[in-house]
């Protein structure tokens, strides 16, 4: 059928939500519907069907149209591991690390792979829906785009623009992006979408119209605010600011979010749980004296986070809770900073070699440059569990002997003679109702048995049925319909 291509005034303008709820809308309706980001900026990812990793949005997406995840979804990931350094995925692979210097060359020189695989995304399916990324209105990125209007021209593929009007100046910034971008740009945008509405439509009428007079572009809905997002997960860690305090009553589990937090998503499952209270711990405050578990999460940067961790004081404070009888958990980076010591011989994260760890598990670890991506399927903490493994390193010594998991007969992660400290590199283990059971029975409550899963996929009906209320959906299967064919 074609394609359709979703780009927004701006960053956290709701795309990867609207693009993930358009895919079930679509699949809603029977058609055979794939997601797709030409180039994503995220430490937030997932393993992949064929063994490679993508951005989480895209995995999220997939899960909306009710696919497989694979790497030709995502082709382009970029993972930021330092303020000026990334390192560089491409068809779900390490190729390197990119530096502020040779970003815009490197980027540019692949965008034939990004065609590669959206042209074989489009063999396999009836409608791909793209997501691009920032904004085309940050003309300073233009030259070497893959990820925006230079992916849109190039595959000509129709684009809908998003603008948020809950942040406010949604007229502005639609119509001024109208006013920066070239015309041979402005001629791919189709169309507009209004994010994030509170309250009655009719009250921005006016405005909707000034739009589609000054922009000269066509207005496709305004969506409300979709209450349903709360239950998925998310990729960009800006999200963290606002789910920093308690809004329950239960047993405290408190995560530090450090300066390179990854797969932070991880902690969503404990969201579901009456019994949990989940605080998320911004730099400049305190670990919560009266956690009952401590959970230290992915890094894309264990070196350097374990450095930050001691800068806020936030180790004074995991040791003195792990003294007063609490409990800590520690996923994949977080895991290999609770142990003896981390080292890093080839210089993968950096120019430090060594660092000490938290000394709470018996264990070094060792970073290696082949990265270890599987899905992977057994049992945690003696219950029933699967999820996936994301990792440049391996992890060794006696309280691995106590393994957190047990993955088709092999031994996974640690836990301390005390078994109060425990460490696994599986992503996702705490979707598991019966982990989730197991972790607060530790903690002497009871588990709710809610399927996380099952939760994030009615928020995803949910949202499409949203979307098929305020969009005219049979308007923008009529724009995907006369995308450009594959194979350029």
């Amino acid at each position: 059928m074609g394609a359709l291509m979703l780009q927004g005034t701006g960053s956290d303008v709701g795309k990867s939500v609207l693009v993930a709820g358009l895919c079930r809308a679509f699949a809603n309706r029977g058609l055979n519907v794939r997601p797709f980001k030409p180039q994503n900026m995220s430490n937030n990812a997932a393993v992949t069907i064929d063994g490679g990793e993508i951005g989480r949005a895209q995995a999220l997406q997939a899960v909306a149209c009710r696919a497989l995840p694979h790497s030709d979804m995502n082709p382009v990931l970029l993972k930021p591991q330092a303020d000026r350094t990334s390192q560089l995925v491409v068809h779900g692979r390490v190729r390197g690390t990119l530096g502020s210097g040779n970003f815009r060359e490197a980027r540019g020189a692949l965008l034939a792979e990004v065609l590669e695989s959206y042209d074989r995304l489009r063999g396999q399916c009836d409608l791909v829906v793209v997501e691009g990324a920032g904004s085309p209105a940050e003309i300073n990125l233009r030259a070497g785009d893959i990820a925006n209007m230079g992916f849109a021209r190039a595959a000509d593929v129709p684009v809908i623009l998003v603008g948020d009007i809950d942040r406010g100046g949604v007229i502005a910034s639609i119509v001024g992006t109208r006013a920066v971008i070239d015309p041979e740009d402005r001629a791919m945008i189709r169309g507009f979408l209004i994010n994030k509405f509170r309250g009655d439509p009719a009250l921005f009428e006016d405005g909707y119209r000034e739009i589609e007079a000054r922009a000269g572009w066509e207005g496709f809905g305004i969506i409300p605010w979709l209450a349903a997002a709360r239950h998925l997960p998310s990729e960009d860690a800006v999200i963290l600011d606002r789910d920093s305090r308690a809004t329950a009553e239960g047993v405290i589990v408190a995560c530090p979010i450090l300066p390179r937090i990854a797969n932070f998503d991880d902690l969503d499952p404990l969201k579901l749980e009456p019994a949990v209270d989940l605080v998320m711990v911004p730099p400049g405050r305190p670990i919560p004296h009266d956690a009952a578990l401590i959970v230290l999460p992915g890094s894309k940067a264990t070196i350097a986070d374990l450095a930050a961790l001691r800068a806020e004081g936030w180790d004074i404070d995991i040791r003195a809770h792990h003294r007063r009888g609490g409990a800590v958990l520690g996923l994949c980076g977080g895991y290999q900073m609770l142990g003896r010591r981390v080292l890093d011989p080839d210089r993968i994260e950096g120019d430090q070699t060594e660092a000490e760890g938290l000394g709470l598990l018996d264990v070094i670890t060792h970073l290696a440059p082949t990265k270890t991506l599987r899905r992977v399927r057994g049992t945690a903490l003696g219950a029933e569990a699967d999820g996936y493994e994301m990792h440049m390193g391996v992890t060794r010594g006696p309280d691995a002997e106590r393994p957190f998991a047990v993955l088709g007969g092999r031994a996974e992660g640690a836990i301390s003679p005390d078994g109060r400290v425990m460490g696994s590199y599986i992503h996702g283990v705490l979707g598991s109702p019966a982990v989730r059971h197991a972790l607060l029975a530790m903690l002497g409550r009871q588990g709710s048995g809610r399927d996380y899963h099952a939760v994030v996929d009615t928020a995803l009906d949910d949202i499409a049925a949203e979307l098929e209320r305020h969009v005219a959906v049979d308007r923008l299967l009529e724009l995907a319909a006369g995308a450009g064919a594959p194979g350029r």
